[in-house]
């Protein structure tokens, strides 16, 4: 009995040892290796944040109490390390319980051969890794040279900030700012208040807030900012600058102005080099020596010699003190002579006039300064209270800014309105018309001259007379014809209304295009096919 109970505890243990406990023990293994790990990342963590600053050299070493417990004063060629930086000072105070310094005149840290920071008061943190520069405060990374009165700067990060005013030299580019952040790793400073970029003998930017690569040399603005330079002023409140290239762009609020022109637009795009810029939506371009004003959506602008392009609903407005002509077309051009004096405007395409006194409409148009003459082409046509003036192509001549004289070369035609069924007639070859106070007073017919208008006696129709001769001069008095000098042999009848039908009266290619003609400046936007 005694052996079977021993038998069996035998085998019991046999599996308790030989089984079971083969589990027990790789679970515990892993267990113990698991919190090994940990606890060694912890370590190793710990270790790297509290790692202890380092003496390199000193020509003495002294303990002061009033200093603190464990301070030592450092005096002499003073030399730390503190992982990859090392610091130099004429002085220091060392808290190795609390891992700190207080370092004083001639200080510098070194960080590898990239950054290099200079002041006469240091206070760093080894276990933050902190370093609070005061004084004469310098800080060379490669391409720029920062200065200040104020700089912390944290070692790892290798970001600073100063908020009492600094000066940055990168290249020949200044920069100032009250406030500053530097962040190293991406070469990039935040500026606030009062930021100014000084490019000599180019041009200086002063903003609100901006973004600086001191790398690729952008600069990002955000709030006010204004561009001044000997060629021309920009203003925006948002965009951006390559100094590398010169191109911008310029958003919200720009504008550029530019030997009395003025470009504005919802953004800008600027390459300073060319003088090249392009406007987008809401674009206004003005013109103060000619007092003129293009609007549009999308604009291109050359400062020398000027020019500009705008498209995209284009208008044109040439103001006065008496009254403003609007101009519109699918596309606008303007451009100056070399001395940027006289100008040419150029419309193309669906123009469309319309002026208080005076309206037109033709396919494209052309106006000088020079000798102050619009002219129109492919088959204008011009309304003047009720009179109308077609021709296959017209030249205006303004004089003190009111039209003086109207040329119509071939197939020249002007209508006058008596009536809802009775229009005057002039048709010719040629004709000059003559204007006093914008109104039509006197008409000069050359070649292949037909006239036909209704005779008054007082207020009452007496008869049309139509009349035919090479050369004819009208005159015109209270907007009616007063009389006809033939200047060569005529062929004149006077019928009487009852007995003469409207084809008989009714000169050949006469056309009364109303549905064209625009009654506000809003409808020199609708193009209608008569």
């Amino acid at each position: 009995m005694e052996k079977l109970r021993t038998t069996k505890y035998c085998a019991f243990m046999s599996n308790t040892f030989h089984i079971k406990p083969f589990n027990f023990l790789a679970n515990l293994l892993k267990f113990y290796l698991i919190v090994f790990l940990i606890l060694g990342s912890i370590s190793s963590l710990w270790a790297q944040e509290t790692k202890q600053i380092e003496i390199l050299n000193a020509n003495s070493i002294e303990f002061n109490k009033k200093s603190g417990i464990n301070a030592r004063k450092l005096i002499g060629n003073v030399q730390f390390k503190h992982e990859n930086a090392i610091m130099y000072c004429d002085s220091a105070y060392f808290y190795s319980d609390k891992n700190l310094i207080d370092a004083f005149s001639n200080v510098s840290i070194h960080q590898g051969d990239t950054t290099h920071l200079y002041g006469d008061l240091l206070k760093y943190n080894g276990n933050t890794k902190v370093a609070q520069f005061r004084k004469n405060v310098k800080m060379i990374n490669k391409e720029i040279i920062l200065t200040t009165e104020y700089f912390d700067y944290k070692i790892e990060e290798q970001i600073g900030n100063y908020i009492n005013g600094g000066r940055i030299l990168n290249g020949e580019d200044t920069l100032l700012s009250e406030i500053g952040y530097y962040f190293g790793k991406p070469k990039l400073f935040y500026f606030r208040k009062n930021v100014v970029i000084i490019v000599p003998k180019q041009y200086t930017i002063k903003s609100d807030t901006m973004k600086y690569n001191t790398v690729s040399k952008v600069a990002y603005f955000f709030g006010p900012t204004d561009i001044t330079s000997k060629d021309n002023y920009i203003y925006c409140e948002n965009g951006w600058y390559n100094r590398i290239t010169n191109i911008s762009q310029f958003n919200k609020n720009a504008y550029l102005t530019s030997d009395k022109q003025f470009l504005k637009g919802d953004s800008l795009y600027y390459e300073r080099n060319t003088g090249i810029g392009r406007a987008f939506k809401n674009i206004r371009l003005i013109d103060s020596s000619q007092n003129v004003i293009v609007t549009g959506n999308y604009a291109t602008y050359l400062e020398k010699p000027q020019k500009a392009m705008v498209t995209d609903s284009a208008m044109l407005m040439q103001y006065s003190e008496s009254d403003t002509m609007f101009v519109h077309a699918d596309t606008m051009k303007t451009d100056a002579d070399s001395a940027n004096k006289e100008k040419t405007i150029r419309a193309y395409f669906h123009v469309k006039i319309f002026k208080t006194d005076m309206q037109g409409k033709c396919d494209s148009l052309v106006y000088t300064t020079e000798d102050s003459t619009m002219r129109l082409f492919s088959k204008p046509v011009l309304w003047m209270d009720s009179d109308q003036v077609t021709s296959d192509y017209i030249e205006l001549h303004m004089a003190n800014k009111k039209l003086n004289t109207a040329n119509l070369f071939s197939s020249s035609f002007i209508t006058m309105k008596e009536d809802s069924d009775k229009y005057d007639q002039i048709k010719g070859r040629k004709m000059i018309g003559y204007f006093r106070d914008n109104e039509l007073y006197k008409v000069d017919v050359s070649g292949n001259g037909q006239t036909v208008y209704y005779a008054k006696d007082k207020d009452s129709y007496i008869g049309v007379n139509k009349a035919e001769s090479s050369n004819m001069v009208l005159y015109r008095e209270n907007k009616k014809i007063k009389k006809i000098v033939f200047l060569t042999k005529p062929d004149a009848t006077l019928y009487p209304l009852n007995k003469v039908s409207k084809e008989e009266i009714t000169l050949r290619d006469f056309k009364w295009y109303i549905k064209s003609r625009p009654r506000s400046k809003a409808e020199i936007f609708y193009w209608q096919k008569e």
